[in-house]
C-alpha cells in the first residue's frame, strides 16, 4: 500500500508509505504506534545544524530540508517549507506541512507501478523535486530574460518615454526583488537535497543497490548543475538590479541638470530686471525713449548665452 494519510482513516501497519500532511500529536503517536518510526514535529525539521537534519538510528534514515511551497503559483508569494524523511529497510515516513505536487504525483505513479520498495519511492521523491526545481529555474531564467528586454530598452523618445520609464523602473525593481527571493530559496532547497542525497550515498552505500547509488550519483550530479545555474541567476538578478538603479541614478541626474541650467539661465535676466528696476534718479536709461526695449532686449540676450554656452559644452 503506497502513501497512507492518517486522516483519511485507519492506519495499515504494511503501508511502504506513509505520508504525514501537517499531523498532530495524536497522528504522530498513531503513526509511531503502528509503525515502530518516530515522526518528527515541525520544529525539529525546522533546525538548520546539519546533526539535526542529517542523522541516522538504528538503521533508519532521519532527513529533512526545506522545500519550496507552491505559493507562486496561487497568487501568493513561495515559502519554504520543512520536509522531513524517516527511511528505514521497509517503510519510508514522510512529514509535510504543506501541499506539494511532486508527492502526489509519485503517489500516483507508485500506486500504478507492480513492484515498489520504501527506498524506491524515496528515490522518486527525490529524482520529482529536482525535476521540479529545474522548472522552476528555467522559468525564473524566463522572467529575468522579460526583465531584461524591458529594462534596457529605449523605444519611446522624449518625456512620455521618460514618464514610462519611471513607472517601467519601479515595477521592475519589484520583480527583481521577487526573482531574488525566489531564487534564493529554491538555493536553499537545492543545497538541502544536495546534503540529503550525498548523506544517504556515504552512509548506506552498502544497503542500497548499484541501480539506486547510480542513481543517486545522477541526482547528486543533477543537483550540482541546478546550483550552478542558480548561482548564474543570482548574478543576472544583482547585475539587473544595478542597472535599474544606474537607470534611475540616470534620469534623477538629467533632472537635476535641467533644473541647474534653468537656474542658472534665469540668473543674468534678473540681474538685469533688478538693476532696471532700482528707483535712482541718476540713471540716464530711464530717459531714454527705447530704454523698455533695450532692457527686454538685454534680459533676452543675457539668458540665451548661458544656453549657447552649455550647448557648445555638449552639458545639454
Amino acid at each position: 500500500m503506497i502513501a497512507v494519510h492518517p486522516k483519511s482513516g485507519s492506519l495499515a501497519s504494511g503501508a511502504l508509505w506513509l505520508d504525514l500532511l501537517d499531523p498532530t500529536d495524536d497522528e504522530r503517536a498513531r503513526v509511531e504506534k503502528a509503525t515502530g518510526l518516530r515522526p518528527p514535529t515541525r520544529a525539529q525539521l525546522s533546525e538548520i545544524e546539519s546533526s539535526s537534519r542529517l542523522r541516522i538510528e538504528g538503521g533508519t534514515l532521519f532527513l529533512s530540508t526545506p522545500f519550496l511551497s507552491e505559493g507562486e503559483g496561487e497568487g501568493r508569494p513561495a515559502t519554504l517549507t520543512p520536509v522531513g524523511f524517516v527511511l528505514s529497510p521497509k517503510q519510508l515516513l514522510t512529514v509535510r506541512f504543506e501541499s506539494l505536487s511532486p508527492f502526489d504525483s509519485v503517489a500516483t505513479s507508485c500506486e500504478a507501478a507492480q513492484a515498489v520498495t520504501a527506498e524506491e519511492i524515496f528515490l522518486r521523491l527525490l529524482e520529482a523535486v529536482v525535476d521540479q526545481s529545474a522548472d522552476r529555474l528555467e522559468a525564473a531564467a524566463s522572467e529575468l530574460e522579460s526583465i531584461s528586454r524591458s529594462t534596457f530598452r529605449s523605444d519611446q523618445p522624449g518625456e512620455r518615454r521618460r514618464l514610462r520609464s519611471n513607472r517601467a523602473q519601479r515595477e521592475a525593481l519589484g520583480r527583481i526583488g521577487q526573482m531574488g527571493e525566489r531564487v534564493s530559496k529554491l538555493r536553499d532547497s537545492l543545497v538541502g537535497l544536495g546534503r540529503i542525497a550525498g548523506f544517504v550515498v556515504e552512509t548506506s552505500a552498502g544497503q542500497l543497490s548499484p541501480a539506486s547509488l547510480g542513481r543517486l550519483s545522477a541526482v547528486r550530479g543533477d543537483l550540482a548543475s541546478l546550483n550552478d545555474y542558480q548561482g548564474h541567476l543570482l548574478g543576472k538578478v544583482q547585475f539587473l538590479l544595478d542597472a535599474t538603479l544606474g537607470f534611475i541614478s540616470i534620469d534623477q541626474n538629467d533632472i537635476v541638470k535641467a533644473l541647474t541650467i534653468g537656474s542658472v539661465v534665469g540668473i543674468p535676466p534678473v540681474l538685469v530686471a533688478g538693476i532696471y528696476g532700482m528707483n535712482f534718479k541718476l540713471m540716464p536709461e530711464y530717459g531714454w525713449t527705447l530704454g523698455y526695449p533695450y532692457a527686454l532686449a538685454l534680459m533676452l540676450v543675457t539668458g540665451l548665452l548661458p544656453l549657447v554656452w552649455f550647448k557648445w559644452r555638449g552639458w545639454m
